[in-house]
């Protein structure tokens, strides 16, 4: 845990480290994957990788440990929280071979299970749209659609938007190096101008779509020349796409681009980690703008605060 601080808390103008979050670190038993926040509960949600050991943490936003659950879960991977007035929502992707794996399970947020889309233990091909294959990160809307991106190592490299009751809507993909095609679709989010933004990681570039019709918006790709980027998530405003870049241990800020205009990525700020940290997902809270990086390298998961 100290060694991961073994470097500047921030190297850039916008962003600072929360060296008072969590209060106890020591909750961490396992290898910490990815977080979720729900933004208008106050609740961060971290789940973690490890034999005999709770799969899903509940923190507070101010660091406090509030419980934990197990249940169902095998070997998380993505973890995204739907949020309303009036109910909450947990969702989990787990990318095990065993019984519970290869599914999207959807939760309460105290652990009860309430939905699982996929076929648990049976990874399946993209000839069958909810046949998936180590399923990497889902983004839900209010709506209740919801896009997948299916391919975190096995046989699908594809995005997948479904309705809320779970029919495809459109697919993107398969494995390849061209437009609209993947190697390890990793993160997926959606900006408030209606375009879904994909961490390519293999490919080292992020491809955008539009999200009612899945045609491919543009690509940037010239700022991951060196590693790739293993999430995306954007910034309440929209102004700026955080991007974590698992081998080198980086968080890039990018500018956002406005509706309409994909470009060319621009860095506006890096916050680079110590060696062998690996972020490798990241949420933010849609009310402070605070960025929660789960380390799959230091074990561990740390906030940062807006300046």
């Amino acid at each position: 845990f100290l060694k991961a601080f073994d470097y500047s808390p921030w190297s850039g103008h916008l962003y600072k480290l929360d060296v008072g979050w969590p209060k106890v670190p020591e909750y961490f038993t396992g290898q910490p994957v990815s977080v979720a926040v729900d933004s208008l509960r106050g609740l961060v949600y971290v789940t973690q990788r490890g034999d005999n050991i709770p799969k899903v943490l509940v923190f507070s936003e101010e660091g406090y440990f509030l419980y934990s659950w197990n249940d169902t879960v095998e070997i998380p991977h993505g973890i995204f929280v739907l949020s309303n007035a009036t109910d909450s929502s947990v969702w989990i992707t787990d990318v095990g071979t065993g019984k519970y794996g290869h599914t999207l399970k959807k939760y309460s947020p105290s652990g009860k299970l309430l939905q699982i889309v996929g076929t648990p233990g049976n990874a399946g091909s993209s000839l069958y749209p909810l046949q998936f294959d180590q399923p990497a990160e889902i983004f839900v809307e209010e709506s209740g659609d919801s896009y997948v991106v299916d391919g975190d190592g096995g046989i699908n490299n594809r995005l997948l938007k479904l309705t809320e009751d779970y029919k495809e809507m459109w697919l993107r993909g398969p494995k390849g190096t061209g437009t609209g095609e993947f190697r390890i679709p990793h993160s997926v989010t959606v900006d408030s101008f209606g375009r879904v933004w994909v961490a390519d990681r293999d490919n080292k570039r992020i491809q955008v779509f539009d999200k009612d019709t899945g045609e491919w918006l543009g690509t940037w790709s010239s700022c991951f020349e060196e590693d790739g980027p293993s999430s995306v998530r954007f910034t309440p405003d929209n102004k700026y796409l955080i991007v974590a870049q698992l081998n080198t241990s980086r968080l890039s800020i990018l500018a956002a681009p406005h509706v309409g205009i994909i470009g060319k990525c621009v860095i506006v700020d890096t916050i680079q980690l110590a060696d062998e940290t690996k972020p490798h997902l990241v949420d933010v809270d849609m009310k402070s703008g605070a960025i929660y990086v789960a380390e799959i390298g230091a074990q561990q998961v740390q906030k940062y605060v807006p300046l």
